[in-house]
């Protein structure tokens, strides 16, 4: 009998597969893919936060929030086959390079403004088909692989296995284009079932295994670009995508702040009698919203950066709840409009603050649930500084907690004081970075005074009670007779 065939050694999914000095293999027209993946991962995060929506889609604020998280979900899920195509792919030449900014190129559709159904469904669905490409030249030239997969002697079963999972995601959304010509509802499930495809995957494989039995593994199993929720990802290029949408938030704000918000001199000397800071005050709404915003976004990429140098490993759900935590970071820039208009629309004012502290709550909240799920796994996932009883795990539980705290407490008063909503909003934006400064010496003026209390408490209890001592060593002696 032959013995039975092992499986393919794994690639490492913490860096791409690329290695060795940059230079290296450059006189034979093949370099190593870090730059072009740097210059992805910043185009991917530009195209995933900046949108444009029609005159309609404007006017409706529910529908462009839906129409915004769907599209940013959907690219996200893009990068993501990107990020772990190129974990196959370790090296590039002239041709696979053109070929990914042909890609890129149909991916910058998806942020357009969607003029019709059929193009709102099928325009996310365009950053994927380009990998399809790569894939088949990449395997066409083996020396441009990893070189676990270049050594395989089932190359071919590996570009049918990756090629069956690219394809996956376009399918859905030709599908979703379709159904939207005569029937939403279908249309929009399909769109998340693309965004949830390795979730939807893994519970009908599960749903499968109970029904009808666990399969038998295949001779040639395939341990790399799977559905697997275990599979790690690349860190490196989570934190360049991440870093890249906190930017273009960052950008997208002084957007709103144009040449009317600054005074001319002819103006100042006429109606504001030469005072320069009496005609800025005219615009102060506008420069405190940007100010408290820009605050916002900075501190919360400051606590993601944070959050990350103590993540040794990425896995599939915390990539998901990053995910989802950018995209509410990229409804920022409108809880700046909405902010920055209280004093053009005062009836809107409480809905403004609301719908802000939700955005802010959730963009934190999801943070703080990747800390919570690589605390489930933190052997694997994170430092041992971070980890329960390391000397950084008190710290880092309060850094990640204040902005859903602050967020929360600031949406409940306004239900409260609904009269002085703008004031406690714009005092939780002053005062969260100041929060931050003093977090330190907070936290570990907690730590002593919950030492100092267990040292008193301590002692009463551990002190016996009369007799009690006798009575704890009687079972242990013997019977009488």
């Amino acid at each position: 009998m032959s013995r039975p065939q092992t499986p393919e050694p794994t690639l490492d999914g913490q860096g791409d597969a690329s290695a060795g000095s940059p230079d290296e293999g450059v006189a034979d027209g093949i370099q190593h893919s870090h730059r072009m993946l740097s210059f992805s991962d910043a185009l991917l995060s530009i195209i995933a936060t900046v949108m444009e929506f029609d005159k309609s889609v404007q006017r409706l604020l529910a529908t462009r929030i839906a129409v915004y998280l769907m599209t940013f979900l959907i690219v996200t899920v893009a990068w993501a086959a990107h990020t772990r195509l190129f974990q196959v792919v370790g090296k590039i030449d002239d041709t696979l390079a053109l070929l990914n900014l042909v890609s890129l190129s149909f991916g910058s559709w998806a942020g357009a403004p969607p003029t019709r159904s059929q193009g709102r469904c099928s325009a996310p669905g365009r950053p994927r088909r380009g990998p399809a490409l790569i894939v088949l030249y990449a395997f066409h030239f083996p020396h441009l692989l990893s070189p676990q997969i270049e050594r395989s002697a089932h190359r071919g079963l590996y570009r049918q296995h990756i090629l069956g999972i690219i394809m996956r995601g376009p399918a859905l959304c030709l599908a979703a284009a379709g159904f939207s010509l005569f029937f939403y509802p279908a249309s929009y499930l399909l769109m998340a079932t693309v965004i949830f495809l390795p979730y939807v995957s893994k519970a009908a494989g599960w749903c499968r295994a109970r029904l009808m039995g666990p399969r038998e593994p295949p001779a040639h199993s395939m341990e790399v670009f799977t559905f697997d929720l275990h599979e790690p990802l690349s860190k490196e290029r989570v934190e360049a995508f991440s870093d890249g949408v906190y930017a273009i938030v960052a950008t997208l704000l002084i957007l709103d702040i144009c040449e009317d918000n600054v005074p001319d001199a002819k103006d100042v000397k006429e109606k504001f009698q030469g005072s320069l800071v009496a005609a800025l005050g005219e615009s102060g709404p506008h420069f405190l919203a940007y100010f408290g915003s820009f605050a916002t976004v900075g501190l919360l990429w400051f606590a993601h950066h944070s959050l990350f140098l103590h993540i040794r490993r990425a896995t599939r759900p915390m990539g998901l709840l990053n995910t989802l935590s950018l995209a509410f970071v990229g409804g920022l820039p409108l809880a700046y409009q909405q902010t920055s208009a209280f004093a053009q629309q005062p009836r809107d004012e409480l809905e403004s603050v609301r719908v802000s502290c939700a955005i802010i709550f959730l963009a934190s909240i999801f943070q703080f649930a990747i800390w919570t799920t690589a605390l489930l796994q933190e052997g694997e996932t994170l430092q041992p500084s971070a980890r329960f009883g390391g000397r950084e795990h008190a710290f880092m539980f309060a850094k990640l907690a204040l902005y859903p705290c602050a967020s929360l407490l600031a949406f409940v008063c306004t239900c409260v004081l609904s009269s002085f909503s703008t004031a406690i909003f714009h005092a939780m934006q002053i005062a969260v970075p100041f929060a931050f400064l003093l977090l330190r010496l907070l936290v570990r003026l907690a730590l002593a005074s919950l030492r100092a209390l267990r040292g008193l408490v301590g002692p009463v209890l551990a002190r016996p009670a009369p007799g009690a001592a006798d009575e704890a060593r009687s079972p242990l002696l013997p019977a009488p007779c």
